[in-house]
């Protein structure tokens, strides 16, 4: 499914942040399933619906500092799957957050970095789509409907890759459900498709907290199979809202 050679880790103590968001919920229940001990980061871990042997859940918001720092200690690596909706209003999130996991990753020897941005960022048109597509409805999600959230999603890849640490930043396409992990596909430049199942980037998140073999990279996960069509999407989205 990827390129190069793999070099597995043995990570058996993951944090999640973004945990109660509905891809952090599906890393949290496919990394207990494997065996992994994770630790499920949410401001209200009275409503994280995941629970199990293997999962522990812990209240931090991911702006305090000292909260992330104590919430990193003792951990093998670090999945970021933060997330914030479209709107108007200036977003910090994705920078700050950044910010604070890597000061508290130093400050405790953590190495492994995981993190989730957009396909956006790659800066070029998605290979084999249309004059409509390319040219005018996902530039119109880029630099209207999404530009404070991308702004940051920059600004936070940016911090990422100054670091010395071994991160990892995954690019998926737009987000839908789907009742199963597919046979998605990966890649270090933009793939063909508009869309990522999040069961998919689920499992691409986890897979990256145990393989090194795209430290140092921006990966796109891509679904292949059973994805919606544009007007789909935003259709559940606006409902969502």
């Amino acid at each position: 499914m990827a390129e190069g050679e793999s070099t597995v880790q043995s990570i058996r103590n993951i944090v999640v942040f973004g945990a109660n968001g509905p891809t952090g919920r599906l890393v949290v229940e496919q990394a207990s399933a494997a065996g992994h001990h994770v630790t499920a980061v949410t401001r209200r871990p009275e409503a994280f619906p995941v629970r199990g042997a293997h999962v522990r859940v812990a209240e931090a918001d991911v702006l305090d500092p000292d909260a992330v720092e104590d919430v990193v200690a003792g951990h093998d690596a670090v999945i970021s799957a933060l997330g914030v909706p479209f709107g108007r209003e200036p977003v910090s999130v994705y920078s700050a957050g950044a910010t604070h996991l890597i000061r508290a990753m130093t400050a405790h020897g953590v190495r492994r970095l995981v993190a989730v941005t957009s396909t956006i960022m790659f800066g070029t048109p998605a290979p084999g789509e249309g004059f409509l597509f390319r040219r005018v409805l996902e530039p119109a999600v880029a630099r209207f409907m999404g530009r404070t959230v991308y702004d940051d999603m920059r600004r936070m890849e940016e911090i990422v890759r100054r670091s010395d640490l071994d991160w990892t930043v995954v690019r998926p396409g737009g987000l839908f459900d789907a009742p199963r992990v597919s046979d998605y596909r990966t890649g270090t430049s933009r793939l063909p498709g508009r869309y990522t199942a999040r069961c998919d980037l689920a499992q691409e998140l986890l897979r990256q907290a145990e393989d090194r073999r795209y430290v140092h990279r921006f990966v796109d996960v891509r679904t292949t199979e059973g994805t919606p069509s544009f007007v789909q999407l935003i259709r559940k989205e606006a409902l969502n809202k």
